[in-house]
């Protein structure tokens, strides 16, 4: 029988059988998907599978598990050379960030979308909590530059707010259609944006710590859940960090959207935007027609000890 898994939780799914059943599945430690590229979840949401079927009431098991179109990546957290896959399968991801109460850097938002670039999967920017910011000018200067550096680099950029519903329909009507991934740090308010999108969710949400403005964990693990008729939404636990895994120090640039624009400009071939002679990337960031922020962040990704150096 064939279905989606809609939650997973290591040994076990939960999943949603062609036929409309909703059914708790084992899964086999025996799958090794995507180039045997080893991972703490063989199994994720949005996977489409295949189940054997339950006979007096066993637990059926997830026997299969189908090529996919995409999948989004982190490094683990408790397995540094292991890899957990947030999702499958998704149509668009939504970066949430917030300016405060906690404060996203640009290097979060940056390894979120560089990992959704090499994985092919379409992503936009959703900035939350704009009513705390509008009788702040440090604020709305800060909102501002966010704004441009991404919309610059080529990225749908949505300003909303859980609490008053600004722009919410907006965001809505650019879901429609789709199998959508939230995916951002703990307290940036996803599981109230969530609920503000759908309130017949009712997901739980968190406070922030005052000593550490920090947020508190509300979703464990990652679970897919249908708002509209063929929209979905993959809300994921709230991460501090994003490690990217699995990526090539000389494919990195490559990931960089607005670098694109000036391919096959610089004067080597080679070139990795750093101190070559007659790099366009680099006098294009001089000029301002790419972010002085996206280009230091691209250095400071390229320095990191993360990142493969070779093929």
């Amino acid at each position: 029988m064939k279905a989606l898994v809609i939650k997973s939780t290591g040994s076990f799914a939960s999943v949603r059988t062609s036929d409309g059943q909703f059914l708790d599945c084992r899964v086999k430690g025996i799958f090794r998907k995507d180039g045997g590229l080893r991972t703490t979840n063989p199994v994720a949401v949005g996977d489409r599978v295949t189940i054997s079927s339950a006979g007096n009431g066993e637990t059926p098991w997830i026997t299969e598990i189908e090529d996919r179109d995409n999948y989004l990546i982190r490094k683990s957290i408790n397995l540094s050379k292991e890899a957990h896959v947030l999702a499958a399968n998704i149509d668009r991801a939504y970066v949430l960030a917030t300016l405060h109460s906690p404060r996203t850097s640009m290097g979060f938002i940056d390894r979120v979308l560089l990992t959704c670039e090499a994985y092919h999967i379409s992503a936009a920017l959703v900035i939350n909590k704009a009513d705390l910011y509008r009788e702040n000018d440090k604020d709305l200067d800060l909102l501002a530059q966010y704004i441009d550096v991404y919309q610059q680099a080529g990225y749908p950029v949505f300003v909303v707010s859980a609490i008053d519903g600004m722009n919410i329909q907006e965001l809505k009507n650019d879901m429609q259609g789709k199998i959508c991934l939230f995916a951002g740090h703990s307290g940036s308010g996803k599981s109230s944006l969530i609920n503000r999108i759908c309130p017949d969710l009712k997901l739980r949400t968190g406070s922030i710590s005052d000593a550490h403005q920090k947020g508190k964990h509300t979703t464990t693990f990652a679970e897919l859940h249908e708002i509209l008729p063929d929209t979905y939404i993959i809300d994921t636990p709230g991460v501090k960090e994003f490690g990217v895994i699995d990526m090539d120090k000389t494919e990195m640039r490559h990931y960089f959207r607005e670098f694109r624009a000036f391919a096959g400009q610089c004067k080597f071939n080679n070139c990795m935007h750093l101190n070559e002679p007659g790099c366009a990337i680099r006098k294009a960031a001089e000029d301002g027609r790419i972010s002085a922020e996206r280009y230091s962040s691209y250095l400071g990704l390229l320095s990191s000890e993360e990142l493969n150096k070779t093929s």
